[in-house]
Protein backbone atom coordinates (compact mmCIF):
# COMPACT_ATOMS: atom_id res chain seq x y z
CA UNK A 1 0.00 0.00 0.00
CA UNK A 2 1.32 3.42 -0.89
CA UNK A 3 2.05 5.84 1.93
CA UNK A 4 -0.81 8.20 2.61
CA UNK A 5 -1.06 11.38 4.59
CA UNK A 6 -2.94 10.44 7.73
CA UNK A 7 -4.40 12.78 10.30
CA UNK A 8 -5.09 11.64 13.83
CA UNK A 9 -8.82 11.85 14.48
CA UNK A 10 -10.90 10.78 17.43
CA UNK A 11 -13.18 7.87 16.81
CA UNK A 12 -13.27 4.21 15.93
CA UNK A 13 -11.13 2.73 13.16
CA UNK A 14 -13.17 0.30 11.10
CA UNK A 15 -11.48 -2.56 9.24
CA UNK A 16 -12.64 -5.30 6.88
CA UNK A 17 -10.44 -8.42 6.84
CA UNK A 18 -10.89 -11.00 4.09
CA UNK A 19 -9.87 -14.57 4.93
CA UNK A 20 -10.87 -18.11 4.00
CA UNK A 21 -13.42 -20.69 5.13
CA UNK A 22 -11.79 -23.64 3.36
CA UNK A 23 -8.89 -25.94 4.13
CA UNK A 24 -5.78 -26.70 2.08
CA UNK A 25 -4.78 -23.02 1.96
CA UNK A 26 -1.58 -23.26 4.02
CA UNK A 27 -0.74 -20.07 5.91
CA UNK A 28 -3.33 -18.00 4.04
CA UNK A 29 -5.34 -16.93 7.10
CA UNK A 30 -2.30 -16.64 9.38
CA UNK A 31 -0.56 -14.27 6.98
CA UNK A 32 -3.47 -11.83 6.59
CA UNK A 33 -4.43 -11.98 10.28
CA UNK A 34 -0.89 -11.27 11.50
CA UNK A 35 -0.58 -8.38 9.05
CA UNK A 36 -3.95 -6.96 10.12
CA UNK A 37 -3.17 -7.24 13.83
CA UNK A 38 0.23 -5.62 13.42
CA UNK A 39 -1.19 -2.72 11.40
CA UNK A 40 -4.29 -2.06 13.53
CA UNK A 41 -2.49 -2.21 16.86
CA UNK A 42 -0.01 0.39 15.60
CA UNK A 43 -2.81 2.87 14.80
CA UNK A 44 -4.05 5.27 17.50
CA UNK A 45 -7.60 4.77 18.66
CA UNK A 46 -9.96 1.84 19.01
CA UNK A 47 -10.59 -0.65 16.23
CA UNK A 48 -13.73 -2.39 15.05
CA UNK A 49 -13.33 -5.30 12.65
CA UNK A 50 -15.69 -6.96 10.19
CA UNK A 51 -14.34 -10.41 9.34
CA UNK A 52 -14.98 -12.40 6.17
CA UNK A 53 -14.16 -16.05 6.86
CA UNK A 54 -14.43 -18.17 10.00
CA UNK A 55 -10.81 -19.35 9.95
CA UNK A 56 -9.40 -15.82 10.14
CA UNK A 57 -11.88 -14.89 12.87
CA UNK A 58 -10.16 -16.84 15.67
CA UNK A 59 -6.68 -15.23 15.52
CA UNK A 60 -8.20 -11.75 15.34
CA UNK A 61 -10.39 -12.49 18.34
CA UNK A 62 -7.43 -13.94 20.24
CA UNK A 63 -5.60 -10.65 19.64
CA UNK A 64 -8.44 -8.87 21.51
CA UNK A 65 -9.63 -6.97 18.44
CA UNK A 66 -13.34 -6.11 18.73
CA UNK A 67 -15.24 -8.15 16.13
CA UNK A 68 -18.28 -6.22 14.86
CA UNK A 69 -19.46 -8.85 12.38
CA UNK A 70 -18.63 -12.20 10.78
CA UNK A 71 -19.49 -12.99 7.15
CA UNK A 72 -19.14 -16.16 5.10
CA UNK A 73 -16.73 -16.25 2.17
CA UNK A 74 -18.63 -16.35 -1.16
CA UNK A 75 -18.31 -19.59 -3.12
CA UNK A 76 -18.21 -17.82 -6.49
CA UNK A 77 -17.95 -14.40 -8.11
CA UNK A 78 -21.75 -14.14 -8.09
CA UNK A 79 -21.69 -14.23 -4.30
CA UNK A 80 -19.40 -11.21 -3.97
CA UNK A 81 -22.05 -8.57 -4.67
CA UNK A 82 -24.48 -9.70 -1.91
CA UNK A 83 -21.57 -9.92 0.54
CA UNK A 84 -20.38 -6.39 -0.20
CA UNK A 85 -23.94 -5.15 0.19
CA UNK A 86 -24.14 -6.69 3.67
CA UNK A 87 -20.80 -5.17 4.70
CA UNK A 88 -21.82 -1.71 3.49
CA UNK A 89 -25.12 -1.90 5.38
CA UNK A 90 -23.29 -2.72 8.63
CA UNK A 91 -20.73 -0.01 7.99
CA UNK A 92 -23.37 2.64 7.28
CA UNK A 93 -25.20 1.71 10.48
CA UNK A 94 -22.05 2.44 12.46
CA UNK A 95 -21.45 5.67 10.55
CA UNK A 96 -24.96 6.92 11.41
CA UNK A 97 -24.08 6.49 15.05
CA UNK A 98 -21.00 8.65 14.49
CA UNK A 99 -18.55 6.00 15.67
CA UNK A 100 -16.48 4.86 12.70
CA UNK A 101 -14.31 7.63 11.24
CA UNK A 102 -11.80 5.58 9.23
CA UNK A 103 -12.08 2.43 7.15
CA UNK A 104 -9.31 0.01 6.18
CA UNK A 105 -9.16 -3.11 4.03
CA UNK A 106 -6.91 -6.12 4.67
CA UNK A 107 -6.63 -9.02 2.25
CA UNK A 108 -4.20 -11.24 0.33
CA UNK A 109 -3.36 -10.15 -3.20
CA UNK A 110 -1.99 -12.49 -5.92
CA UNK A 111 1.62 -11.76 -6.89
CA UNK A 112 3.84 -12.91 -9.73
CA UNK A 113 6.87 -13.91 -7.66
CA UNK A 114 4.91 -15.68 -4.93
CA UNK A 115 1.44 -17.09 -4.51
CA UNK A 116 0.10 -14.06 -2.62
CA UNK A 117 1.05 -11.21 -0.29
CA UNK A 118 -0.95 -9.39 2.40
CA UNK A 119 -1.91 -5.80 1.57
CA UNK A 120 -3.96 -3.04 3.16
CA UNK A 121 -5.80 -0.02 1.85
CA UNK A 122 -7.27 2.96 3.66
CA UNK A 123 -10.59 3.77 2.03
CA UNK A 124 -11.80 6.58 4.28
CA UNK A 125 -11.12 9.41 4.85
CA UNK A 126 -10.21 9.98 1.22
CA UNK A 127 -6.52 10.59 0.72
CA UNK A 128 -5.81 14.27 -0.01
CA UNK A 129 -3.07 13.57 -2.56
CA UNK A 130 -5.31 11.08 -4.35
CA UNK A 131 -8.20 13.58 -4.48
CA UNK A 132 -5.90 16.34 -5.72
CA UNK A 133 -4.57 14.07 -8.47
CA UNK A 134 -8.11 13.29 -9.63
CA UNK A 135 -9.12 16.94 -9.75
CA UNK A 136 -6.08 17.76 -11.89
CA UNK A 137 -6.91 15.13 -14.51
CA UNK A 138 -8.30 16.63 -17.74
CA UNK A 139 -11.85 15.66 -18.68
CA UNK A 140 -11.70 13.25 -21.67
CA UNK A 141 -14.46 14.97 -23.69
CA UNK A 142 -15.77 18.50 -24.33
CA UNK A 143 -19.08 17.62 -22.68
CA UNK A 144 -18.76 18.48 -19.03
CA UNK A 145 -20.65 16.29 -16.52
CA UNK A 146 -23.76 17.62 -14.83
CA UNK A 147 -24.74 16.91 -11.24
CA UNK A 148 -28.22 15.44 -10.91
CA UNK A 149 -29.76 16.55 -7.63
CA UNK A 150 -27.85 18.09 -4.75
CA UNK A 151 -24.08 17.99 -4.54
CA UNK A 152 -24.18 16.24 -1.16
CA UNK A 153 -26.36 13.41 -2.46
CA UNK A 154 -24.14 12.99 -5.51
CA UNK A 155 -20.99 12.92 -3.37
CA UNK A 156 -22.51 10.27 -1.12
CA UNK A 157 -23.46 8.17 -4.13
CA UNK A 158 -19.93 8.46 -5.55
CA UNK A 159 -18.36 7.51 -2.22
CA UNK A 160 -20.69 4.52 -1.91
CA UNK A 161 -19.73 3.44 -5.42
CA UNK A 162 -16.05 3.90 -4.57
CA UNK A 163 -16.45 1.75 -1.45
CA UNK A 164 -18.37 -0.93 -3.35
CA UNK A 165 -15.75 -1.18 -6.12
CA UNK A 166 -12.86 -1.25 -3.62
CA UNK A 167 -14.48 -3.95 -1.48
CA UNK A 168 -15.45 -5.98 -4.56
CA UNK A 169 -11.89 -5.88 -5.89
CA UNK A 170 -10.43 -6.83 -2.50
CA UNK A 171 -12.80 -9.80 -2.18
CA UNK A 172 -12.09 -10.95 -5.75
CA UNK A 173 -8.33 -10.74 -5.25
CA UNK A 174 -8.63 -12.57 -1.94
CA UNK A 175 -10.58 -15.38 -3.61
CA UNK A 176 -7.99 -15.55 -6.40
CA UNK A 177 -5.20 -15.78 -3.81
CA UNK A 178 -7.10 -18.47 -1.91
CA UNK A 179 -7.58 -20.57 -5.05
CA UNK A 180 -3.93 -20.10 -6.01
CA UNK A 181 -2.85 -21.18 -2.53
CA UNK A 182 -5.09 -24.24 -2.68
CA UNK A 183 -3.78 -25.13 -6.15
CA UNK A 184 -0.18 -24.82 -4.93
CA UNK A 185 -0.98 -27.04 -1.92
CA UNK A 186 -2.57 -29.66 -4.19
CA UNK A 187 0.42 -29.57 -6.52
CA UNK A 188 2.77 -30.06 -3.57
CA UNK A 189 0.62 -32.94 -2.32
CA UNK A 190 0.58 -34.50 -5.80
CA UNK A 191 4.37 -34.21 -5.99
CA UNK A 192 4.74 -35.77 -2.55
CA UNK A 193 2.45 -38.64 -3.58
CA UNK A 194 4.53 -39.28 -6.72
CA UNK A 195 7.74 -39.28 -4.69
CA UNK A 196 6.19 -41.62 -2.12
CA UNK A 197 5.01 -43.98 -4.87
CA UNK A 198 8.52 -44.06 -6.33
CA UNK A 199 10.00 -44.88 -2.92
CA UNK A 200 7.41 -47.62 -2.35
CA UNK A 201 8.03 -49.11 -5.81
CA UNK A 202 11.78 -49.17 -5.22
CA UNK A 203 11.27 -50.79 -1.81
CA UNK A 204 8.88 -53.34 -3.33
CA UNK A 205 11.38 -54.27 -6.07
CA UNK A 206 14.19 -54.60 -3.54
CA UNK A 207 12.10 -56.90 -1.34
CA UNK A 208 10.93 -58.92 -4.35
CA UNK A 209 14.48 -59.31 -5.62
CA UNK A 210 15.63 -60.30 -2.15
CA UNK A 211 12.95 -63.02 -1.97
CA UNK A 212 13.92 -64.29 -5.42
CA UNK A 213 17.60 -64.40 -4.40
CA UNK A 214 16.71 -66.32 -1.23
CA UNK A 215 14.70 -68.87 -3.22
CA UNK A 216 17.54 -69.27 -5.73
CA UNK A 217 20.04 -69.78 -2.91
CA UNK A 218 17.74 -72.42 -1.37
CA UNK A 219 17.44 -74.23 -4.72
CA UNK A 220 21.21 -74.12 -5.28
CA UNK A 221 21.91 -75.30 -1.74
CA UNK A 222 19.43 -78.16 -2.11
CA UNK A 223 20.93 -79.15 -5.47
CA UNK A 224 24.44 -79.15 -4.05
CA UNK A 225 23.31 -81.25 -1.08
CA UNK A 226 21.66 -83.83 -3.34
CA UNK A 227 24.73 -83.94 -5.60
CA UNK A 228 26.98 -84.55 -2.60
CA UNK A 229 24.77 -87.39 -1.31
CA UNK A 230 24.75 -89.11 -4.73
CA UNK A 231 28.53 -89.03 -5.02
CA UNK A 232 28.81 -90.74 -1.66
Amino acid sequence: MSKQKRQTVAGVIGAVVFGSDQGLVGQFNDVVSEYSIKTLTALPGKSQVWVVGERVHAPLQDASLPIAGLFSVPNSVKGITPLIGQILVKYEEQCKQGEVVELYLFYNRPTSGAVYAPVSQRLLPLDENWCRTLTELPWPTKNLPEIMGSGTATLRALIRGYLFVSLFRACAESLASENASRLAAMQRADKNIDELLEDLNRAFHRMRQSRIDEELFDVISGFETLSTEKTH
